[in-house]
């Protein structure tokens, strides 16, 4: 349980959504999705890709300091949204406040590519160690903000990011800090990243055909689909968070929840989502489940994935299921920095007033005001993390 609400006042992140948070509002407020089909390694996938504009920034900034050249995306991504949350929160670069931003895989592309050049040579060159380091991101971001608090990073699969601002909250709470920058940052579109998700028989196999036809490469909240259609992304999101109720918070943390699955195999969750009974409990243990409006699910795309979720959600909440939405089914799956995509998904809902809806789960009934709402995340290894976020007004 929070001592006090913690303000959320500045959010960011790039991905196929956009730029900024009003173009990614803009996004979700379009009826379609932001796949393309991309060329990775020797095959054509659906993928949700940056679009040229931002990668043109981002080199831009690989090319505007010689140690960041040889970075991996995963680092350019945070650093690049970084410069820009911290401005729209205030921060002066310099100051004390702490760094926690994560990935699920790190520098996927670098470590193949070095790799690849180990095979072929059998040396590794200088820099592969320094550059593939997962914590790599945080350390970067705090060497080109200069931030003077804790910089942490980790990799907790795809509950990476909210486990960041579990850290933070915990930082912020200890009066440690005031301040703490929070994410993740993901670049998996790779070769060998893609193999070893249709290793699993999770990625999505819908054709350019049936694309045609109307139908979604990632069907996530379809609760009646007969495959997995899980589409990997590129992306990252930060947060600025700040102890207290600040005049200009764009939301107020009121609560965590944590839980780790007992497994029964290394990719798996049981058929009711033990692990998010168990977070979303604990978020909810100061508002109560009748005080929450709605829910943005993690749910990947994957039969099983969605389906336990759902049937998590509705032990916890019975009869009184609350409005469900994701953003997978636009955005697709962006590992590390998903949950950080999914929390800005319910901040803007929150500003704005609006529910965002998916194309394939009818919520019923009347919506109230949105006021609380509730942001799932969980990973390989039956992590789960939930943030319960309120309205600041």
């Amino acid at each position: 349980m929070l001592k006090e609400p913690i303000s959320i006042t500045a959010l960011s992140s790039i991905s196929s959504l956009g730029d900024g948070t009003e173009e990614v509002w803009n996004s979700y407020l379009d009826k379609s999705h932001h796949f393309t089909k991309t060329e990775v390694g020797k095959q054509h996938v659906w993928a949700s890709s940056l679009s040229e504009e931002i990668k043109k920034s981002i080199e831009t900034l690989r090319q505007s300091d010689l140690k960041y050249k040889d970075l991996d995306d995963s680092v350019l991504f945070a650093i690049y949204v970084s410069r820009k949350v911290i401005e729209k929160a205030g921060w002066k670069s310099g100051s004390n406040f702490g760094v926690n931003i994560g990935s699920s895989r790190g520098a996927t592309s670098l470590f193949e590519k070095y790799h690849h050049e180990f095979l072929e040579q059998g040396k590794s060159s200088t820099l592969t160690s320094p550059t593939t380091t997962l914590g790599n991101i945080s350390s970067w971001v705090a060497h080109d903000l200069k931030s003077k608090g804790p910089e942490i990073s980790h990799s907790i699969t795809c509950s990476t990011a909210l486990h960041g601002l579990l850290n933070a909250v915990a930082w912020i709470q200890s009066g440690l800090t005031d301040q703490f920058l929070v994410g993740g940052s993901e670049a998996p579109l790779t070769p060998f990243t893609i193999a070893q998700m249709q290793a699993l028989k999770i990625y999505s196999r819908v054709s350019p055909r049936a694309q045609s036809r109307g139908l979604y490469p990632c069907k996530a909240m379809d609760l009646e689909k007969n495959q997995n259609t899980m589409v990997l992304g590129e992306a990252a999101g930060l947060a600025c968070l700040e102890k207290g109720i600040k005049t200009d918070a764009l939301a107020l943390v009121a609560g965590i929840g944590y839980a780790t699955e007992p497994l029964e195999h290394s990719v798996s969750i049981s058929t009711d989502a033990q692990c998010f009974q168990d977070s979303m409990k604990m978020a909810l243990k100061s508002a109560g489940v009748n005080q929450v409006d709605a829910i943005v699910m993690h749910a990947p795309g994957t039969i099983k994935g969605d389906l336990t979720e759902f049937n998590a959600i509705k032990k916890v909440f019975g009869t009184n299921v609350p409005f469900l939405t994701t953003n997978k089914w636009k955005v697709g799956h962006t590992f590390g920095a998903s949950g950080l995509l999914s929390l800005e998904l319910a901040v803007l809902m929150l500003q704005h007033q609006h529910y965002i809806p998916t194309p394939f789960y009818q919520n019923k009934g009347e919506q109230n005001k949105v006021e609380t709402v509730l942001v799932n995340a969980v990973g390989f290894g039956g992590n789960a993390v939930t943030i319960l976020l309120k309205s600041p007004k």
